[in-house]
């Protein structure tokens, strides 16, 4: 144990100060620079640019290719420009278009994928870190996006606000433009350290470009390549920012195995939203309720371990990045879906269980420091069994090197009741996490990684209770290198997080080289081999799993894509497991099995309207043979949306006495907007190894900004016979009241 613990510090501090040198500081392109105009009136948002503010407002414009090439200004002439008054922060896109044809436009609802539309874009860095900033987009039809970014480059696009906009289609070109209250952004007051890039999606000639270049090994969001707002003076203060956003709803659900009757409900609660500074933001939630929230999407489950679900509801997901980012995908100390859920101890099913507040404080200090706190309290359920549950979660990150920081998280979940007590904080039932996490992000984005310590607190302390970490990954146009190691101990028991895996030693490298073709007009826009190994030992040094994958990628200049893989794989069973996970005759723990197998996929040009997908998954599979495979099939119905069906289907056959297995998961989307503010989705799923069809109805109306009416219908059937299983339909509708 202390030898594991030591070979985490040293990891960690060891490769931190090896890599200091090469990370301080943040590339400045200082050639770009773009003066913000004060609007002495504010110009009427309506896509038109011919008020007098745009007519002297500076431009940004020679926007540069990231794809396909990355080395020649872009084809497709745009221009930016910006001004502001004491309220909004304004923007004026120009995009010249001189192709016949119609833009690509996935559908009118709002929060667009940014693959599968033309659009124009700005990435807004208002504390000049490197780290977090805003994203704004809109596409040719007015379709708008906003997004929050984090880690340096990820977006997260389920943050909502309040902001106005307008787009245009012009002969030869298309305009928009964007109004943006300083009360929506986060930033320090009387500090102009702002950096901005602009992007422009071209689908319709095939082109990315941006004001300031950005390599096409790296995604167009990258902070590290931002340039510099010139203010002729401070930022305005935002001013107050308070969000009321209530919530009514109804519901009727009933049960058809049990035979009980309709049961009927109201139900009403809220949320606010209530800006403590110019930069830090409290969230409260009171009763909340999730009912307008879509399905999760279903897979067939051929795994060991638990399967990974992401986070749908709105509370959790908002400035979620702060608390979820800790760890890895698979060691999370924190997982917010384990809140507001409890087992019924009649029954041993996964239920619900009412949460009945919530709060969140995140946000930044200042440019240096972040910090997060969140509180929720579980409601009690004596029928079920299920007792109150607290949960506490703060972390804090510190800025430095440039972009990189470090990080300090603490988890804690408290049992709040018990069979003679209602409410009782003094309870020994708890489990706490405490960690440390160091994310590493160079100036010139080509290093990044993490390196992280946590440790579990429980009553009793057991051994073995602690799990670290280190990635570090290499990028530069040809060659990505990534190494991984990570250590779980046997009682690393995060109840509030994500660990499906523990007592364990992973080593995890990667390697791949791309090569790119020197014909200007070669159908190919780079192909290339990669090596990826995954090897497990448990904490006594016994391997357990190895798997060696050779494959080989070709990415199409079209925007289509293939790969073809040769993986050998090893597994030592350390618990009696069924390969079909249908409770069949299961393999005995101990025995090993070595298994290879051959994979190939084809993804199509996703700028066409029919788009499709296809994988082949083949070899031998334990003690037997396995063939999966899967379909998606994707037709755009533009400009109001798209029907889809994704067909999975794998065949398992094992030797006598061992069962075999088929299973189909069928999963048809109807998707469609019929104005940029009333959208409809159907979604459909057949599973036969749960035995279920699962339908999913989902109309909202936009009636005001951020206010929604949600009507929600759902049905769980029998395949065999369609016979209903339940049945339910809910009515929620929601106001954001703006002090």
């Amino acid at each position: 144990m202390r030898l594991s613990r030591a070979i985490s510090a040293c990891l960690i501090f060891g490769l931190m100060a090896f890599f200091c040198p090469f990370l301080t500081g943040q590339d400045h392109f200082s050639a770009y620079q773009l003066s913000i105009h004060k609007a002495n009136q504010r110009p009427e948002i309506d896509g038109f640019l011919e008020e007098e503010i745009w007519q002297k407002a500076e431009k940004a414009h020679s926007f540069y290719q990231n794809f396909p090439f990355d080395t020649s200004f872009a084809l497709t002439k745009t221009e930016v420009q910006m001004a502001y008054d004491a309220q909004f922060l304004y923007l004026a896109f120009t995009c010249y278009d001189d192709l016949p044809g119609d833009y690509v436009v996935q559908s009118l609802r709002r929060d667009f994928e940014g693959g599968v539309n033309d659009f124009v874009t700005i990435y807004l860095d208002t504390f000049g870190d490197g780290t977090n900033g805003f994203s704004f987009g809109i596409t040719p039809l007015g379709v708008v996006r906003e997004a929050l970014i984090f880690n340096g480059v990820d977006l997260d696009p389920t943050w909502d606000n309040r902001w106005i906009s307008a787009a245009r289609i012009q002969t030869g070109k298309w305009t928009a433009e964007m109004a943006i209250p300083f009360s929506t952004l986060r930033y320090k007051p009387n500090e102009s350290n702002w950096k901005v890039n602009f992007a422009r999606i071209d689908l319709k000639r095939n082109e990315t470009s941006t004001w300031v270049p950005v390599p096409r090994n790296f995604r167009v969001t990258t902070l590290s390549f931002t340039g510099d707002i010139i203010w002729p003076e401070a930022p305005p203060k935002p001013g107050l920012n308070m969000a009321l956003i209530p919530y009514v709803s109804g519901q009727a659900t009933r049960n058809y195995l049990d035979g009980s009757p309709t049961d009927y409900r109201a139900n009403l609660g809220g949320d606010a939203k209530i800006a403590v500074s110019a930069s830090l933001n409290l969230d409260l939630t009171f009763n909340p309720d999730f009912s307008q929230v879509e399905v999760d999407q279903q897979v067939t489950n051929l795994d060991r371990f638990e399967i990974f679900f992401p986070e749908r509801r709105q509370f959790f997901i908002e400035n979620s990045d702060l608390f979820s980012r800790f760890g890895f995908s698979r060691i999370r100390p924190f997982f917010s879906r384990r809140i507001g859920i409890g087992r019924d101890t009649t029954t041993g099913q996964i239920v619900q269980n009412p949460i009945i507040y919530g709060a969140r404080l995140s946000g930044k200090v200042n440019k240096n420091w972040r910090i997060g706190m969140l509180n929720m309290q579980t409601a009690r359920d004596p029928e079920a069994g299920i007792e109150g549950q607290n949960y506490t979660v703060a972390a804090v990150q510190r800025q430095v090197f440039g972009r990189s920081n470090i990080g300090a998280i603490f988890v804690n979940r408290q049992r709040t009741s018990s069979g003679t007590q209602d409410f009782n904080l003094g309870i020994a039932d708890f489990n706490r996490v405490i960690g440390l996490d160091y994310n590493l992000l160079s100036k010139d984005n080509r290093w990044n990684g993490k390196f992280f310590y946590h440790q579990v607190l429980t009553p009793e302390q057991h051994r073995q209770q602690y799990a670290h970490a280190s990635f570090l990954r290499y990028s530069t146009r040809k060659l990505e290198v990534m190494w991984n190691h990570e250590y779980v101990g046997r009682n690393y028991e995060a109840e509030t997080g994500f660990v499906p895996r523990r007592n364990h030693w992973r080593l995890e490298p990667f390697l791949r080289y791309s090569f790119f073709p020197r014909r200007p007009k070669s159908p190919i826009n780079n192909h290339g081999p990669q090596l990826y190994t995954n090897l497990y030992w448990d904490t006594q040094g016994q391997l357990t799993d190895r798997s060696v994958e050779l494959g080989y990628e070709i990415n199409f200049a079209s925007t289509a894509s293939a790969g073809a893989y040769l993986n050998q794989n090893f597994v030592r069973l350390f618990s009696d497991f069924d390969p079909t996970n249908t409770d069949g005759l299961p393999l005995l723990s101990g025995t090993t099995y070595e298994n290879f197998r051959f994979a190939t996929f084809y993804q199509s040009n996703n700028r066409a309207r029919f788009t499709y997908f296809g994988q082949i998954n083949l070899g031998s599979y334990f003690n037997g043979n396995i063939l999966g495979l899967t379909t998606i099939l994707t037709y755009r119905i533009q400009p109001f949306g798209s029907v889809s069906l994704r067909i999975d289907h794998n065949e398992i056959r094992l030797p006598e006495p061992y069962a075999d297995a088929t299973f189909w998961l069928i999963g048809p989307r109807f998707d469609f907007a019929f104005t940029r503010s009333l959208f409809f989705s159907l979604f459909t799923q057949y599973n036969n190894q749960v035995n279920n069809i699962n339908v999913n109805a989902r109309l909202q109306w936009r009636f005001q900004p951020v206010s929604d009416l949600f009507v929600v219908y759902s049905d769980n059937y029998f395949p065999e016979n369609l016979k209903v299983k339940n049945r339910a339909l809910v009515v929620k509708i929601t106001y954001w009241f703006n002090t």
